[in-house]
């Protein structure tokens, strides 16, 4: 462990954390580049670095502005928004299983989000905002229902898995009244995928992200005293309520956001923190590293989909639900055996 000290701030940092983020960092950049430069349209990297520097053709602009680099900015900042959030939650909780998608954030922004679509056969952007709108609330009512004398880990747990059930329930009523287009419409965004995501996606995520991730780190020595337990936090000088809440809401905007994006990828949220803790050895919430590799989980597996099954246009929820189905079991089997052994 390093210590960097400023005038105005002093920062401990760990060897391992730097150097695994920064490989993380570099595995990302490979399967960027990658995404790029293969497909149907190949291009080499010298004819991507001259498109970015606006020196492309018309050729290459399309295929880089219009078909894969607007895909790939999205699907990295989704990933490291989703995992922000789950990391947030896991740390919060104490609990590995905590994410978005286990306890009904994200179920409750694909509420959202197919009210407008079955309801009003909204737009994209209006499919948008409605999984956000919905996605606060059913974390509102996750948080109030969960609130005794504080918030225990456990009990929101419980509690938002429960709601998730609810939200589920709902989603599977709506489509039922939907007419077959609709039910179509809706079906395809409960996937969660990036397959027609532009421009406005990758803004809308960015701007979140620059104003929640930086809030996120300036919390993070407090979410790490909580992960102590509220009388330790207390007694270091930390508004343990208070700053659950702010966290929350951080998590919450981070999740909601993501899934009016993109739709409701699964278990990145879940793994990536976990992934991100297992590499870097860190016995604190490790936000910068689960970020980082929230992005290269995403990246890696709309590549997959993408170049795997070049003529289906497969959504990459799949491949996380699929991937993340196994990391599940595996967690619950490693979550079982440690409980049975103390």
């Amino acid at each position: 462990m390093r210590t960097v000290r400023t005038p105005a701030v002093s920062l401990r940092i760990s060897e391992r954390a730097l150097l695994v983020s920064s490989a993380i960092a570099v595995l990302t950049a490979v399967a960027a580049v990658a995404t790029m430069v293969t497909g149907d349209f190949p291009l080499t990297v010298g004819e991507v670095l001259a498109t970015v520097a606006g020196q492309g053709d018309g050729y290459a602009d399309f295929v880089v502005f219009t078909l894969r680099l607007p895909r790939l900015i999205t699907g990295l900042l989704v990933g490291a928004a989703l995992a922000l959030s789950g990391a947030i939650l896991q740390s919060l909780s104490r609990n590995p299983l905590a994410s978005p998608d286990i306890i009904g954030f994200t179920q409750g922004a694909a509420t959202g989000a197919i009210a407008v679509l079955v309801l009003a056969q909204g737009s994209m952007a209006a499919t948008a905002l409605g999984a956000t709108a919905a996605g606060l609330l059913t974390s509102t009512a996750v948080y109030l229902l969960a609130l005794k004398q504080g918030v225990q880990g456990f009990r929101l747990v419980l509690i938002g898995i429960g709601v998730s059930a609810m939200m589920l329930a709902v989603n599977s009523y709506l489509i039922t009244r939907a007419t077959l287009e609709s039910a179509l419409a809706a079906q395809t965004w409960l996937v969660g995928g990036l397959n027609n995501r532009g421009w406005d996606q990758a803004q809308v995520v960015a701007v979140v992200l620059a104003v929640l991730l930086p809030c996120a780190l300036a919390l993070g020595r407090r979410l790490a005293l909580l992960e102590m337990g509220d009388s330790a936090a207390t007694g270091l000088g930390v508004n343990a309520e208070r700053t659950r809440l702010a966290l929350l809401a951080v998590s919450v905007g981070l999740a909601a956001v993501a899934t009016a994006a993109a739709g409701p990828i699964s278990f990145v949220a879940l793994a990536a923190p976990q992934v991100a803790r297992r590499l870097t050895g860190a016995s604190g919430p490790g936000l910068a590293a689960s970020a980082l590799t929230g992005g290269l989980l995403l990246v890696v597996g709309d590549f997959a989909v993408q170049r795997l099954f070049p003529t289906t246009q497969l959504p990459v929820g799949i491949a996380t639900g699929a991937i993340g189905g196994l990391y599940l079991v595996w967690l619950l089997a490693h979550e079982w055996r440690k409980g049975s052994t103390t």
